[in-house]
């Protein structure tokens, strides 16, 4: 008999769905610690937040979903030792944080971070100087400073740094505005009609050369952690701008910043930071040349009905004894 236990508990509407989708599969919505403690011993499928202690109660354990995509903060030893299946929440927010950046290439394109904090300060004055501006009698026949001052999209190449699914939403959207697109991933190697070739990682220094907008799309792994470092920022163009919406611990905060000190970069978009929330007083604050918002890029009113689907649909296949929808690597943490 298949048994699934919920740790800690959904609410009736979610409740009622999953067991709507469980059919004839005992589902306990463990109200608490004790009663999860009973029930894990013979459950065969569990979702939430495993523990080192559930698992070890586990007899008949096959299959964990975990309740969020990212899976550094849920492996622990034992379950990736461990022969059950484990499946994450990948793919909710391809769309969203693809938006998300776009938003970010957008703004340093046309100079928006600028204009803003001129706003705040009732300034009116273009990058370039107001002394370029084209008047009516020429009209715009030269190229002057404040055209220099903008980034024309269709020249510029974009670099993505995992190409899963939020990297190739990043990459179709920015073919969408003319944009080239390169991007480097430990496993898929195209995207039909949008990124015919995909280069292996070892070729990140090669994207990062070529790049004027660096994205970082990758989980967080054991091969990913400080993957961007001193060495990354100095193989990366002066003039291009690192944008990472992946996860903070892939970035080196201190050598980003030393980078950014430096010159060495023309700026950089942050979502996620190895420190969160980014203290007060870090000098990333002060930057014009960086964007920073508060780990927001994923939110959208979409999310939880996608996170209930993929449930669902994990459950419906795995009563059906069907491949998950969302399989991970308990190794490789993806």
């Amino acid at each position: 008999m298949k048994k699934l236990v919920i740790y800690p508990p959904v609410d009736n509407l979610r409740l009622q769905r999953i067991l709507d989708a469980a059919q004839d599969m005992v589902v306990v919505n463990a109200a608490d610690q004790a009663t999860a403690d009973e029930a894990i011993v013979e459950a065969t499928a569990f979702f939430g937040k495993l523990t080192p202690q559930l698992l070890e109660r586990a007899k008949k354990l096959e299959w964990v979903q975990s309740p969020t995509a990212s899976l550094e903060h849920y492996l622990f030893p034992e379950l990736v030792a461990h022969p059950c299946q484990l499946t994450n929440m990948r793919g909710l927010f391809y769309d969203v944080i693809a938006d998300h950046v776009l938003g970010y290439v957008l703004m340093f394109a046309r100079n928006s971070h600028i204009y803003l904090r001129q706003q705040m300060q009732s300034r009116w004055e273009p990058v370039g100087g107001e002394e370029a501006r084209a008047d009516f009698v020429n009209g715009p026949g030269q190229v002057n400073a404040i055209d220099r001052g903008a980034l024309h999209l269709a020249d510029c190449t974009l670099g993505i740094v995992g190409v899963g699914s939020i990297g190739g939403e990043i990459a179709c959207r920015a073919r969408a505005f003319g944009m080239h697109v390169l991007g480097v991933d430990p496993v898929r190697r195209e995207i039909p009609d949008v990124l015919p070739e995909i280069w292996p990682i070892r070729q990140l220094p090669d994207l990062l050369a070529s790049s004027d907008f660096v994205v970082i799309a990758a989980p967080h792994t054991p091969e990913t952690e400080k993957l961007f470092s001193a060495q990354q920022f100095q193989q990366m163009r002066d003039s291009a701008y690192l944008i990472n919406i992946g996860r903070g611990a892939i970035v080196d905060l201190a050598a980003l910043t030393t980078a950014l000190e430096a010159g060495q970069i023309a700026g950089a978009a942050l979502d996620v930071f190895e420190v969160e929330p980014l203290p007060a007083d870090h000098a990333l604050w002060g930057m014009e040349n960086v964007l920073i918002t508060p780990h927001v890029a994923a939110a959208s009113p979409r999310i939880a009905e996608r996170h209930t689907e993929t449930l669902l649909e994990n459950i419906r296949r795995y009563i059906n004894g069907e491949e998950f929808l969302t399989p991970a690597d308990k190794q490789k943490w993806f």
